[in-house]
């Protein structure tokens, strides 16, 4: 069962680590595209619109931001590749189906158990009903009819 908890530790580890992993790629992109100027990058295509230069990032600056943006991704990239490294190997189908063939039989023992012991309840409200019921006549037959003193 621990071992179990730590491949589903892992599982949510690898689940946000691909969660920063797209976190990191969405600012990169929104990043890229309002950060850069347009520059023309082939003669027969022109560029048609210019941004102001407070608007876009020198292109120095441009090019270490774009360096830090592919190392992020190349690191968090690692980080998962070495999460998904250390995942279990799963489990033959046979190895399966026989672990679920046993929780099968576990679950219809503990079914059984859970029928035999509401069963069991029943039949012990039953008995305090009739007892209480048995009780509560003789008590008010005695309040009815008075008893008759020996002469």
């Amino acid at each position: 069962m621990l071992q179990e908890l730590s491949h589903m530790d892992r599982i949510t580890q690898l689940q946000d680590e691909i969660q920063h992993l797209l976190t990191i790629m969405s600012n990169s992109i929104a990043y890229l595209t309002s950060r850069s100027t347009f520059l023309q990058v082939s003669p027969e295509v022109p560029v048609t619109k210019q941004r102001n230069p407070e608007k876009f990032d020198p292109p120095d600056v441009f090019e270490a931001n774009q360096k830090e943006l592919v190392t992020d991704l190349i690191v968090k990239a690692k980080q998962i590749e070495y999460l998904i490294n250390s995942l279990p190997e799963p489990e033959p189908e046979e190895q399966q189906a026989k672990r679920l063939q046993e929780l099968e039989d576990e679950m219809q023992i503990a079914n059984a158990q859970y029928i035999r012991a509401v069963n069991r309840a029943k039949d012990l409200h039953a008995q305090i009903s009739e007892v209480l019921n048995m009780m509560l006549v003789e008590t008010d037959v005695d309040l009815v009819e008075p008893k008759l003193e020996p002469e």
